[in-house]
């Protein structure tokens, strides 16, 4: 009997050895990633939607157009406001000021929960409101993602320009299939009159004007050409998002688009991680990074660029480095949730926009900066103490 039992116990012992054999050695996508020879294990933790983005552009704007002005996250005194709203005048636009942008709640937020998704929703609903410029980023808007469903940004389509903590709004938007702009929002309208490159390029994109890019070379640019949805944004906005309704990078085929303000490397390179380990880059086509202003070097980096060129350059895609955009003095409109192309070439790079509309050049580096301080947009980023 005791050899009997021995016998079968190494039997399943030798069972047990030929199926672990077997599963670390299958040729599984979801296990084992080969990238230029560097085996990466386990990469991909979740099961997303790798189904391509497929948005629509909403309807370009005409003169007379309303155009709604709306505080999604922290407060916007009212001064600057009212000073965007001249601008949009000036545009030929009519604006419309939501009903709680004069809230306060915690010391910073324009007004409670409740109280900014309903100033969404007003916007979303109202048939005659065209367009929604955000007045100011800062944080909350995470707040409101499970507030709002899809259905509502689809039902009337608009677009939704703003940066920064409104990063949240846009993956919202490129989930629901809607197009959106990553560009200024009041409180810069405000500060420049509107008349700088930046602020124009959003209302000429607004009137039906698509910018097609040209960008400077830049040294840890990688080579090459892909195509793919435009996502991302600021990535201390984003990244939380993962797995959430409002997780624009869980889908195939993205051109991921990240920038930064106020952070130190390490925690870029945490950020940067958790999306390396949520498979997010293994569906990127394609990466553009934007601006990393005052973002300290506490590794021993001699950029946010250089820190995650040596990530990048593993999985045989198109990196675009130096775009302006982001919380820099220049800050070119983007158009998310656009299906694009990046041609990064040794001697520059262009980004193109595949959709309707009169396509226009534009020379970034022949792009002016906004007259505006590092502290003044940190404050403005919601990374320093509101005075």
């Amino acid at each position: 009997m005791k050899q009997i039992t021995n016998w079968l116990f190494a039997t399943a012992a030798l069972v047990i050895a030929t199926m672990c054999t077997t599963s670390c050695n299958k040729d599984d996508d979801d296990e084992i990633i080969i990238i230029n020879d560097t085996t990466i294990i386990n990469e991909i933790i979740n099961d997303a939607d790798t189904t391509p983005l497929k948005c629509v552009a909403p309807p370009f704007l005409k003169k007379g157009d309303k155009v709604a002005l709306i505080s999604p996250s922290y407060s916007t005194p009212m001064e600057n406001i009212e000073k965007a709203a001249a601008v949009l005048r000036g545009w030929g636009l009519e604006p419309v000021i939501g009903p709680n942008v004069e809230k306060l709640d915690a010391g910073k937020f324009a007004g409670t929960v409740a109280e900014r998704t309903a100033d969404v929703r007003w916007a979303l609903k109202d048939p005659e409101i065209k367009a929604i410029i955000c007045n100011r980023g800062g944080y909350g808007s995470i707040q409101i993602v499970d507030q709002l469903a899809l259905e509502e940004f689809t039902n009337n389509p608009k677009w939704i320009v703003g940066f920064s903590d409104i990063t949240t709004l846009h993956g919202m938007l490129s989930n629901a299939g809607v197009m959106s702009i990553h560009g200024t929002m009041s409180t810069f309208l405000a500060s420049s009159g509107g008349t700088d490159q930046t602020s124009t390029l959003v209302r000429d994109l607004l009137m039906g004007s698509v910018p097609q890019y040209s960008v400077p070379a830049h040294s840890q640019n990688i080579t090459g050409k892909a195509s793919g949805t435009l996502v991302g944004g600021n990535i201390c906005t984003f990244v939380p998002l993962l797995g959430s309704k409002a997780d624009a990078t869980a889908h195939g085929d993205i051109i991921l688009f990240i920038e930064e303000i106020g952070e130190t490397l390490h925690n870029i390179d945490r950020l940067f991680n958790m999306l390396r380990l949520n498979g997010v880059l293994a569906r990127c086509k394609g990466v553009v990074l934007g601006e990393f202003v005052s973002c300290s070097t506490d590794l021993a980096y001699f950029s946010v660029e250089h820190m995650l060129h040596q990530y990048l350059e593993k999985y045989n895609i198109p990196v675009l480095c130096g775009f302006p955009a982001g919380h820099d003095s220049k800050n070119l409109p983007l158009v998310m949730g656009a299906p694009v192309t990046i041609d990064v070439r040794p001697d520059g790079s262009t980004l193109t926009f595949n959709i309707d509309g009169e396509q226009t050049p534009v020379n970034t580096n022949g792009a002016a900066p906004l007259a505006i301080s590092v502290e003044k947009l940190k404050e403005m980023a919601g990374k320093v103490r509101i005075k």
